[in-house]
């Protein structure tokens, strides 16, 4: 459980500055910038699979309908995910994409209670209804339907509970997810080089060299992800993503220069108590589970 969270602190902190990532190229259309993002982590995997010499074990994944079902959803969740982020940091709304993230947890207890039969305790319960009220704080402070943060919420919240049920090794899971949608991208680059719309290769070369380099900014979090979605309660990982979201809000207000209301202070101080609390319940009820272990 300890590499685990470590897996999930570095993912999320990762996560939580990629804005910064982004924002570096704000002038291209989401959707080109999401194609690059696509064909550069397949690359990255690849050569990660080339080096561990690993095709044969790809080969049965990919051939087992029991395995492959599953990884097609996760690839189209994450393929969504990541088109709905690029597009909000882009479009000044980084506050938005806070939102959505401090969301998956809630929807993370959800669906563990609902399809993993996990059970929380009464203080774990606690920290779900504090957070729960921090969140509604933030819709209301919002004004108007959050949309990205639902889809935020609901495509990594169900991405995280594919990627728990399904025991597969990180980097062969993920090289098949963007070996399902690379196809797409390869074809939306031709489309828009056909109609020279494309955007990319005129950048400065600092610019271009950053775009190459998305591959690993994409594939890195989500290896390290995997990994602690293996060791970790699905509620317990939702509530350490509270670390991205957290660094995603302090960078659209102290970068970008978003605003900030006092309820939305207000708001993030009931879920920080929350994530305290759950630590707090989680190491109790880990100790009390120890003289039963032993016996």
């Amino acid at each position: 459980m300890r590499n685990g969270l470590i897996n999930a602190i570095i993912a999320y902190t990762i996560w939580g500055l990629l804005p910064i990532y982004w924002k570096w190229f704000e002038t291209m259309p989401a959707g080109e910038i999401l194609s690059h993002r696509i064909i550069w982590s397949f690359v990255f995997v690849a050569g990660l699979i080339a080096v561990q010499k690993r095709w044969k074990e790809l080969k049965a994944t990919i051939t087992v309908r029991s395995t492959l079902v599953p990884l097609i959803f996760s690839s189209l969740l994450i393929t969504a995910n990541w088109l709905i982020f690029i597009w909000a940091v882009n479009n000044g709304h980084v506050v938005e994409t806070s939102i959505g993230y401090y969301l998956t947890p809630l929807f993370n207890v959800v669906l563990a209670i609902l399809f993993l039969r996990e059970k929380p305790t009464g203080g774990q319960w606690i920290a779900v209804a504090l957070a729960a009220a921090g969140v509604l704080l933030v819709a209301i402070d919002y004004g108007s339907f959050p949309w990205v943060s639902i889809s935020l919420a609901l495509s990594f919240g169900f991405y995280g509970l594919v990627k728990k049920r399904v025991t597969m090794d990180a980097s062969i899971g993920l090289m098949t997810e963007t070996m399902i949608v690379v196809p797409v991208a390869v074809i939306y680059w031709g489309y828009l080089g056909a109609s020279h719309a494309d955007t990319a290769w005129s950048l400065p070369i600092s610019s271009l060299l950053l775009l190459l380099l998305s591959g690993v900014a994409t594939a890195t979090p989500l290896l390290l992800f995997a990994k602690a979605a293996k060791k970790l309660p699905l509620s317990m990982l939702g509530f350490v993503q509270y670390i991205g979201p957290t660094l995603t809000l302090l960078i659209s207000v102290l970068v970008f220069k978003e605003t900030i209301s006092s309820v939305l202070l207000i708001s993030f101080c009931l879920i920080w108590t929350a994530l305290v609390v759950y630590a707090m319940s989680s190491i109790r009820a880990a100790r009390a589970l120890r003289p039963a272990d032993a016996k």
